[in-house]
């Protein structure tokens, strides 16, 4: 299939593609209070790197509603550890199954993978911390399992290449999509479920989705309906139960750039 990433683009861009085999431990959890909280976001920061194979990871911790369709409670954290390959069992071991610390709770953990041509970083990444002004939006999406196809399709051909203008354009920080491989652990609490996570640095002053976004960068409005025919595609087979903003209370995930750095269109080196 021909890669739908214009030529300009890939020289200024990274983009991470399932075949480069990343993938990320997902941990979903919350802590009692705010004293707990930072007690374990300083932990966090002293273990960016667990286990041999990893890339880096990021700690997100919860600010505030953008959407939340099923009006349940809030966890304060989503963790992000990216590895090669594959999540090492020690690691599995340490975080999944380990008993917590006091006062946090682990409420799911997951393995994700990249989506096709949609998990895009620009190549000088090195964390959010020059655009204060921005929040991480975080997006908890449902894809109904028979539109799993389909869903991958319209992310690598038309969101993914529009996010990666928007990257480029530095209207946004990073567009990284992610879809669950395994769920390793739900507790019998959590309510909210979701099998694919977006993450995306943006301004929240002002912001009313990504649909007054991706309008400018389409460019030539797709056919079948344009830019509302794709957002009408998608949500005819997704949901979006739960949509936070969040600080970045540990970003070290810079080594992400570092790895495609210099990748074409497939995600791999040139020679």
């Amino acid at each position: 299939m021909p890669d739908p990433l214009p030529p300009s683009l890939r020289s200024t861009l990274v983009r991470i593609e399932p075949d480069l085999r990343v993938v990320a431990l997902g941990r979903t959890i919350h802590s009692r209070d705010d004293v707990t909280s930072a007690e374990f976001e300083k932990r966090a920061a002293g273990s960016t790197h667990v286990g041999e194979t990893c890339i880096g990871s990021a700690l997100y911790r919860h600010q505030g509603l953008f959407n939340d369709a099923v009006q349940r409670p809030v966890w304060s954290h989503l963790e992000l550890s990216y590895y090669r390959d594959a999540v090492p069992a020690e690691v599995i071991a340490a975080r999944v199954h380990a008993r917590p610390p006091t006062g946090v709770e682990l409420l799911r953990a997951e393995i994700l993978l990249t989506t096709p041509a949609s998990f895009i970083l620009p190549s000088d990444w090195r964390g959010s911390g020059e655009h204060p002004e921005r929040r991480t939006s975080i997006e908890y999406i449902h894809v109904q399992p028979p539109h799993l196809r389909q869903y991958r399709d319209l992310m690598r051909e038309l969101i993914g290449p529009a996010a990666a203008k928007l990257v480029q354009e530095r209207k946004i920080g990073t567009f990284r999509a992610l879809e669950t491989a395994a769920v390793l652990y739900r507790h019998p609490s959590m309510a909210v479920d979701w099998n694919q996570i977006h993450v995306c640095e943006v301004n929240p002053q002002g912001f009313e989705g990504f649909g007054r976004l991706f309008e400018s960068a389409f460019g030539e409005a797709p056919r079948d309906g344009g830019l509302a025919g794709v957002f009408t595609r998608l949500d005819s087979v997704r949901t979006i139960p739960r949509w936070t903003f969040n600080d970045a209370a540990v970003e070290a995930d810079g080594a992400l750039a570092q790895l495609g750095s210099g990748c074409g269109p497939s995600g791999r080196s040139r020679p």
